[in-house]
C-alpha cells in the first residue's frame, strides 16, 4: 500500500481572500520522481491545466519547468492577487499508485474550518471538482456536518455555487462585542469549477454550454472553457 502525503504546506497568508482546495497532487510529487516540465509547486503537474487556465487569463508569461523561477513566479501570483492554496486531503493510501481521486483510501484530512478561522480575510473557496466521491467538495461537505454547519445553493448550475455561514471563534465574538448576533458568523462562498485535469475532458464534451459553444466555434476546446469559466471567479 503506498502511503500518498501531500508534498506542501497550504499556501497561506493573511491577505488571501480566495483558497484554491484541491485534493493530492500527482504521486511523483511525494516521492520527488518530477518530470523535467514539472513545477515544484501547488498544482505543478505539466499535466495539469490549473497554471496554463491562469496563464491565459492573466498573461502571465510563466515557465514550466523544475525551477526555482518557477516556483517564483507562481508564488507572486498568489501573492499579487490574495489567492492561496490549501488542499484538503493531507494523505491516503493507495492500492494503486495513480492521481486517481477514488483510489484514495485511509483518507486524512486536513482542518479547513481551523485554516479559515486563523485566515479571516477568506471569503471564496475555489472547489477544483466538484461533489463527486472523494473530490474536494465531498470532502469539504463531510468536515462541515462535523460542525452541523450547511452549505445553501446559490447557483445549481456548472460551476456550481454554494455558500455557508461560519460561526466565529470565541476568541473572534468577544473582539466584536457589543455588536448583534447576526455579527458573530461571516458568509463564505464555494464554487465547484471543473476540474482542471485531462480527466475530466469527457465531462466537459457532455455539457451542454460546452456543445453550444463548439457547435459555433469547432476549434472552440475543453482548455478553453475552462478558461472562460475560471475567468469569472479568479479574476
Amino acid at each position: 500500500m503506498f502511503l500518498h502525503r501531500h508534498p506542501y504546506e497550504p499556501f497561506l497568508f493573511p491577505e488571501a481572500t480566495k483558497l484554491i482546495v484541491g485534493t493530492l497532487p500527482p504521486p511523483r510529487f511525494t516521492t520527488g520522481e518530477l518530470k523535467k516540465e514539472d513545477v515544484d509547486f501547488c498544482y505543478g503537474s505539466c499535466n495539469g491545466m490549473l497554471w496554463p487556465i491562469l496563464d491565459r487569463i492573466f498573461d502571465l508569461g510563466l515557465k514550466y519547468e523544475t525551477t526555482a523561477e518557477a516556483i517564483f513566479q507562481r508564488e507572486q501570483f498568489l501573492l499579487k492577487h490574495k489567492i492561496g492554496v490549501c488542499d484538503i486531503v493531507q494523505s491516503a493510501e493507495r492500492s494503486k499508485i495513480d492521481a486517481s481521486d477514488l483510489g484514495m483510501q485511509n483518507v486524512e484530512l486536513r482542518d479547513m474550518i481551523g485554516y479559515l478561522r486563523h485566515f479571516p480575510k477568506v471569503d471564496t473557496l475555489l472547489f477544483t471538482g466538484g461533489n463527486s466521491k472523494n473530490g474536494p467538495e465531498y470532502f469539504f461537505r463531510k468536515q462541515l456536518r462535523e460542525y452541523d454547519i450547511k452549505l445553501e445553493v446559490v447557483n445549481d448550475e456548472v460551476p456550481r455555487i454554494h455558500e455557508f455561514k461560519l460561526p466565529l471563534s470565541v476568541s473572534e465574538i468577544e473582539k466584536l462585542k457589543p455588536l448583534s448576533v447576526r455579527a458573530q458568523s461571516r458568509t463564505i462562498k464555494t464554487v465547484s469549477l471543473t476540474a482542471p485535469s485531462g480527466a475530466a475532458n469527457r465531462a466537459v464534451g457532455s455539457l451542454e454550454a460546452y456543445k453550444k459553444l463548439k457547435d459555433k466555434d469547432p476549434n472552440f476546446n475543453t482548455l478553453d472553457f475552462r478558461v472562460m469559466q475560471y475567468r469569472e471567479f479568479f479574476k
